[in-house]
């Protein structure tokens, strides 16, 4: 396989609303892309591809076809091979996938990979309704308000069921998130005044949303955008030399892996009778990034940036990793393991609960951050001595899902 470095990007502030602030998703496209060309010093005409993950623009700004939106950032994108990639929340995940294979087929040597959501420009049941599209609308959503809380809810369902599971473990995620996202610039949550009443049984400092879901266990509405750009070795030894750097300093993606499974979430929990896995596919997809990657274990990983839509799903993520054996979640959030000071912090940034959820832009912020980790250059919440950070985004109820490893 050809290497495939990641030469940093950017990522927009997750707290600016961008209909209160008078902008489009056009003005959101152009600032994610045109930081990530000024902080790494990468001129528009060296970039030979662009791939955009989006999920929903259609519905939320009446816009498709987002891939010639690459043509407005800078007239030397003129000509530019561009696609637009869909896969739920894993969208920007998938888009990398597709810029990545360009490179190791010897395509080219600089491709843009941009994640973009804007979420905020309309109210929040129909936001809910939208996003629902990602299930299977005739046999799970069709008469639920909040088919996401719903689904995930009945994942904690699940683990209840079959391992027994405590209110306290799922807050606990909730709590460290917010906590972590306290550090990050970029945090949509950074300056929200959060108690410890926030995290209580309150009705009204933290409502049920739907079962187990109440308001501080979930991910936040975001408008938002993250851009990285992916490089050959050819490229890649150039870059360096030019930025006084050495080939072996830049972030490169050792490992990675992807795989489907069943739309609904019953089909799915069918699907792994048998396993002790939740979710065979996804532990599948972390497994083989780990294996490509050339890691034993995700305790040789320094860091996971994680899909935690829901606490629900971080808790998932805690035993398909193989932080624990399945079931034995709660160990790791009661031995600190996965705490920012812990033997593999998971959302050391916050992740989408505290940092934000731009549903297509979530899959690439967790490769710039996990590429900013290893490059140590994630000031203030900086895991020190990084070498290797993982990632897991997911599409719908676990349907799509994409892990990949970072290091140096």
């Amino acid at each position: 396989m050809r290497p495939v470095y990641l030469l940093g990007g950017y990522q927009t502030d997750f707290s600016v609303h961008y209909t209160r602030s008078g902008k489009t998703l056009v003005d959101l496209f152009k600032d994610t892309v045109m930081g990530a060309l000024t902080h790494t010093g990468i001129e528009a005409s060296e970039v030979e591809s662009a791939h955009v993950g989006n999920f929903i623009a259609e519905l939320t700004n009446y816009q498709g076809h987002l891939g010639a939106l690459f043509l407005e950032v800078d007239p030397a994108f003129d000509g530019l091979p561009t696609a637009r990639h869909e896969a739920a929340c894993a969208s920007g995940s998938v888009a990398a996938l597709s810029g990545m294979a360009e490179i190791e087929a010897g395509r080219y040597d600089l491709v843009c990979v941009l994640g973009v959501e804007m979420e905020r420009n309309i109210g929040g049941g129909e936001l809910a309704k939208h996003l629902g599209v990602a299930a299977w609308q005739e046999r799970e959503c069709h008469d639920v308000r909040f088919p996401w809380p719903k689904l995930f809810s009945d994942l904690a369902d699940v683990y209840d069921g079959r391992y027994g599971l405590k209110r306290e473990h799922l807050t606990a995620i909730g709590r460290k998130n917010f906590e972590n996202a306290r550090r990050n610039p970029n945090a949509q949550t950074r300056t929200w005044d959060i108690s410890p009443e926030s995290f209580s049984d309150s009705e009204e400092k933290n409502p049920r949303i739907e079962g187990h879901i109440r308001r501080q266990d979930c991910s936040q509405v975001t408008d938002g955008g993250a851009a990285i750009f992916l490089a050959s070795e050819q490229f890649a030894r150039e870059y360096a030399r030019r930025m006084g750097r050495n080939l072996d300093s830049l972030p490169r993606i050792k490992g990675w892996g992807h795989h489907t499974a069943r739309l609904a979430f019953r089909d799915k929990l069918e699907q792994a009778q048998g396993s002790p896995y939740v979710f065979p596919q996804v532990r599948a997809t972390i497994t083989d990034a780990l294996e490509r990657a050339g890691l034993a274990d995700a305790y040789a990983l320094d860091a996971i940036e994680t899909h935690d839509c829901f606490t629900p799903t971080e808790y998932m993520a805690i035993d398909h990793f193989g932080l624990t054996a399945p079931g034995e979640n709660w160990k790791a959030i009661e031995e600190g393991v996965v705490n920012f000071e812990g033997a593999v912090p998971m959302n050391p940034s916050g992740g989408l609960i505290g940092v934000g959820h731009p549903v297509g832009a979530s899959g690439v912020r967790m490769m710039l951050d996990a590429a900013m980790q290893v490059s140590e250059m994630a000031g203030e919440y900086q895991v020190p001595g990084a070498k290797n950070v993982a990632t897991l985004n997911i599409g719908g109820s676990a349907t799509t899902s994409v892990s990949f490893v970072v290091g140096v």
